[in-house]
């Protein structure tokens, strides 16, 4: 019998592998923008086009690579990084696998410029598809510049399961963000189709934060920062009342490495226990540092999964940290260090019962952010009440900073009798919310698989089911509709007793509504008494410049500044009263996880976001008229039995099943 086990190509080899590294343009992103971090740059120049799909080009300042090395470099498990297996245990880089650049080669057309400062002359390689095509001396500044063309251009089946470009340029965004915040000493440029989304100048901390998410955040951050013997923690935590729908800005780094940890996300949220606005996420930026051997980045190839050696150690240390942080500013009980909450051990066991208490923060935050050092520096500067000087506080002569760099491009109407054209359920106000109703939470959205399987399940409805439900649906003239807990409506129909949950109907409802103006244009917008000016974070800005057809389709009247900014003279008709810019982002939040979760059309998509964000809620009192006018409007839906999202709006309870309760024969 024939053998049948054989040695694949090394190109196919590559190509597989790439599979774990190379998920998307913005892996490679993080991957060349890491390499020139290590490589010592003080200036990074990030451009892309097409969402990265066209090109990924990463310009660094970095000591560059010999005509030996970066030939090498491309080959699989060659790194500068690390010498032997104890080293795993003392990472101070952010690569060290020796994979990323063969997996790029190997799913790319990839050409390569660089130059150390004590060459004369540089070094260029063209590789294609793991192969070599050209190598050549070549006249180029010290440094090096990584080019990726064409990603995906050998494997089309991996390319054609990429995003939108939006939701593609949305993730590149999101790497970029997290590196500069990382390394606020480095100065990061970013461009989009030759248009500039980011130019950061190298500072601290706090000018870091004002320059990336805009100037509101001087008055919106508390500092917190602990200093003990195996970990220090440092950072700045959002204000309770700035507190957004959407998690979007949430940041942990350990050791400089950007991670995702679902126990420290917990500590901060326990920390705000109980003064938070229900479905509300804070803002947080935390730095840890931590003996390198104490924590494992060896988890995972995009490493950001960590382990740390003693876990619930650290999640003590980070809650009460910024439990200590929110009372110093009178928002929350103060947290005692010197309490007994021992959960170290061995050389850890006097980490948190030492007697050691967090040092005294200044109280005046004179609605400033207060300066904190870079976070390459293990020593914490007093912090600062105002923003208005900023001091470069970073570990290296400011003077080298690359000046050519920096010069780069610098709910609606009347009550009417039931019709043909139903009433919209103006009174209801579906965006100004009172204190006993629960607010919308868009990143609580149902998890990818049970959305797909719901929407399959509404969209696959037996016809003559849903036909009989309609028509149970409609109640009497007689029949008066009662409202259970301010979240359901039941009435009599003729089989039973419906039952109807308000927020999923009316979320039925608003979304045929919606999809229907968009397809046709018809939106009406209620112009704004006064115009509202909103500025959008780079990846907000770049969805809604996709979609912009379809926004003002639906109403939404508004003309577009510079700067990322938005300039809204009217809102639709159903909105009425709200932050503008509260409602964009939880629409944009929401479009982006139809989009990429869900892969929907950018019509279905938006009319989803936009009903789920205007639907009334559970704990919403309703009139008589409005729970009449509701049931009408939703059996004269094309679905009424389920949301867009497959969940249930109606359940019939027939007779028989009420007197099997009851023990009636």
């Amino acid at each position: 019998m024939q053998d049948v086990i054989r040695l694949l190509p090394e190109s196919l080899a590559n190509q597989i592998a790439a599979g774990e590294v190379v998920q998307r343009p913005a892996s490679v992103v993080k991957e060349l923008v890491e390499n020139a971090i290590d490589a010592g740059s003080d200036a990074i120049i990030l451009k892309v086009k097409d969402a990265g799909k066209t090109l990924i080009q990463v310009i660094d300042n970095g000591i560059g690579m010999s005509e030996t090395d970066v030939r090498m470099s491309f080959e699989r498990h060659a790194t500068s990084k690390i010498l032997s297996s104890d080293d795993l245990f003392n990472i101070n880089t952010f690569g060290f696998r020796g994979e990323a650049l063969a997996s790029i080669a190997a799913v790319a057309q990839v050409v390569v410029k660089t130059k150390k400062e004590e060459d004369e002359i540089g070094t260029t390689i063209e590789i294609e598809g793991s192969e070599i095509k050209k190598q050549e001396p070549i006249s180029t500044p010290k440094g090096t510049s990584f080019s990726v063309k064409n990603l995906f251009f050998n494997v089309p089946a991996r390319r054609k399961f990429l995003k939108s470009n939006p939701v593609e340029l949305k993730h590149i965004i999101d790497e970029f963000q997290r590196v500069a915040l990382a390394h606020p000493e480095i100065s990061m440029l970013m461009i989009s189709d030759d248009k500039e989304i980011y130019n950061l100048r190298a500072g601290n901390i706090a000018k870091r934060i004002v320059s990336m998410f805009g100037k509101s955040y001087q008055e919106q951050l508390y500092p917190c920062q602990e200093d003990l013997d195996v970990i220090k923690v440092r950072g700045y935590i959002g204000k309770p009342e700035n507190a957004k729908k959407t998690r979007g800005e949430q940041f942990f780094f350990v050791n400089g490495r950007y991670i995702k940890h679902s126990a420290l996300n917990h500590a901060i949220m326990t920390a705000y226990d109980s003064i938070l606005p229900e479905s509300h996420f804070p803002f947080y930026l935390l730095y840890i540092e931590i003996d390198p051997s104490d924590v494992d980045v060896n988890v995972h190839p995009t490493k950001t999964e960590v382990k740390f050696a003693d876990e619930r150690t650290t999640y003590a240390i980070v809650s009460a940290a910024v439990k200590q942080a929110l009372a110093s500013y009178g928002v929350a009980p103060s947290i005692d260090f010197g309490i007994d909450v021992n959960f170290a051990k061995d050389r850890k066991e006097s980490i948190l019962g030492n007697n050691q208490m967090i040092p005294p923060l200044e109280k005046d935050l004179s609605s400033n952010i207060p300066d904190l050092p870079a976070p390459s520096s293990n020593d914490f500067a007093s912090t600062s009440n105002s923003l208005d000087n900023f001091s470069v506080n970073v570990p290296f002569d400011q003077n080298s900073e690359n000046d050519d760099f920096v010069k780069i491009s610098s709910r609606l109407n009347t009550w009417n009798q039931p019709s043909s054209d139903m009433p919209d359920f103006s009174p209801w106000n579906p965006i100004e919310m009172g204190d006993n109703q629960s607010s919308n939470n868009f990143s609580n959205s149902d998890s990818t698989e049970q959305s797909l399987t719901y929407s399959s399940r509404a969209n696959d409805l037996d016809n003559s089911t849903e036909k009989d439900t309609v028509l149970e649906g409609f109640p009497s003239d007689n029949v008066i509709p009662i409202q259970l807990h301010n979240k359901y409506i039941m009435y009599q129909v003729k089989s039973g007793v419906m039952w109807m949950d308000q927020e999923a109907a009316h979320e039925r409802i608003l979304y045929e509504k919606f999809l229907s103006q968009i397809e046709n244009t018809s939106g009406v917008s209620q112009q704004l008494l006064f115009p509202k000016t909103v500025q959008l974070n780079p990846s907000d800005f770049a969805l809604f410049s996709d979609f912009t057809t379809e926004i003002a389709a639906l109403g939404f009247n508004f003309k577009v500044e510079k700067d990322n900014t938005i300039l809204i003279n009217g809102v639709p008709t159903i909105i009425q009263g709200g932050d503008e810019q509260e409602i964009l982002e939880e629409l944009f939040e929401q479009i982006k996880h139809n989009q990429e979760q869900l892969r929907l059309s950018s019509n279905d998509s938006i009319a989803r976001a936009l009903a789920k964000r205007a639907s009334i809620k559970s704990g919403q009192l309703l009139e008589l008229q409005e729970m009449k006018s509701m049931i009408e409007q939703l059996f004269s839906c094309s679905s009424p039995n389920y949301t867009p999202d497959g969940k249930k709006t109606v359940v019939l309870m027939d007779t028989a099943q009420i007197e099997g309760m009851f023990n009636i024969r």
